[in-house]
């Protein structure tokens, strides 16, 4: 999930190695589960090899929806497009201190075109929040299907994030079934900050997406519904998760 803090430390990290690119950390599965990889072969951990806070140089998550095409969150990568080349896509890790896997380079970047941010309580608001990551080769992995939150009761969502507000030090894949919120829960509790035309809302308060989660996925019924966006903290009570909706893509 985006927030000042977590786009502020990935903005020293790179800005120190004279990079003009800045991905915004996003949300970790708080109360979650420890999860192989093989489960999800079309994960991939979106990063940069001089973000050096995180293994892998990880700072989001994404998920290959074509052999040469990952899809993630837009305020991951709203600034790396102009820099594409200094993006790496790694798959194939439970853990990113791992040597195994497969990482691939990125050749272009494609963020909504109606991407852009708001605030919410000092927490950064994406809209539209979804881009594109063209891969500089295509890879021989399975692709995910997309789908929707609708009607649905529960997901599950996957990352290398965080496990709390206050863990920086997680670098295990974990997952956790959430449930899915309807449109008047999270109006109530953001209010015009939370758009439905093309956000969904997930989390019981206990269990929730955090730091270095975000462009991961929400599945519905084996399909990615949404991908992690935004929230006000990581699993604080009364304050679900955000994601932005795959239905979006332009």
């Amino acid at each position: 999930m985006a927030s000042p803090l977590r786009r502020a430390a990935a903005v020293a990290a790179l800005a120190g190695c004279a990079l003009a690119a800045s991905p915004a950390p996003a949300h970790a599965v708080a109360g979650g589960a420890p999860a192989d990889a093989a489960r999800y072969p079309w994960l991939a951990a979106v990063g940069s090899p001089v973000f050096f806070l995180r293994p892998a140089g990880q700072f989001c998550g994404g998920v290959l929806i074509a052999p040469d095409q990952l899809l993630t969150a837009g305020h991951c990568v709203s600034i790396a497009k102009y820099v594409p080349g200094a993006l790496t896509v790694t798959f194939g890790r439970s853990d990113l201190v791992e040597r195994g896997g497969e990482q691939v380079g990125v050749r272009s970047v494609k963020v909504h075109p109606q991407y852009r941010e708001t605030t919410f309580q000092d927490e950064t608001v994406p809209h539209h929040d979804l881009a594109i990551l063209t891969l500089d080769r295509k890879v021989a992995r399975p692709t995910v299907r997309l789908g929707s939150p609708a009607g649905a009761a529960a997901g599950t969502i996957a990352g290398w994030g965080t496990t709390s507000e206050n863990d920086l030090l997680n670098t295990k894949l974990r997952d956790a079934a959430v449930p899915i919120r309807d449109t008047a829960a999270c109006t109530a509790v953001y209010g015009d900050s939370y758009d439905p035309a093309d956000m969904a809302c997930a989390g019981d308060g206990r269990t929730d997406s955090c730091t270095f989660d975000s462009g991961g996925p929400l599945l519905v019924n084996g399909r990615v519904a949404a991908l992690v966006s935004w929230g006000l903290g990581c699993g604080r009570p009364g304050y679900p998760g955000v994601y932005t909706s795959v239905a979006d893509l332009p």
